[in-house]
């Protein structure tokens, strides 16, 4: 069983709209799938999630964030840990971050966002998902 002190806490954003929020000790990139202990519902047994069900994994900071919070899509100078990336999603979701390893013949990558304000600390972006990746110019006014 999982608890929340030992699980990576994560938002599941799936391709049917729905999300799913709790903590994960099983999540890899190259997996087809992995466990989800749902939050507030330590005493049950985790929830199989197929990646193939997921348009993308938000690795949060907390899960209460902040939803008067607007996204800061501009890259900071500091920020120089991977290539500068816009992520389209099919539902016309748009995520800015950075990533060291987009390959679009991998299941999903992972992309830091570019504000660093966010309650994101990563997300893992699964390719089937995405409509269209575009490679930002590494120099933004900002």
């Amino acid at each position: 069983m999982l608890t929340q002190a030992t699980a990576r806490s994560v938002v599941v954003r799936r391709l049917d709209g729905t999300t799913l929020k709790g903590g994960t000790r099983d999540f890899a990139p190259t997996k087809l799938e992995f466990h989800l202990q749902p939050q507030g519902d330590e005493k049950s047994p985790p929830v199989r999630v197929p990646v193939a069900s997921v348009k993308a994994i938000f690795f949060v900071k907390s899960f209460k964030g902040n939803r008067y919070h607007v996204e800061d899509k501009r890259f900071r100078k500091a920020q120089d840990q991977g290539r500068r990336i816009r992520v389209i999603f099919k539902d016309e979701e748009e995520l800015v971050g950075l990533t060291s390893g987009y390959d679009p013949h991998r299941p999903g990558f992972f992309l830091v966002p570019a504000d660093p304000a966010s309650n994101n600390l990563r997300i893992f972006v699964v390719n089937s998902a995405v409509s269209k990746v575009e490679w930002l110019p590494s120099r933004l006014a900002g």
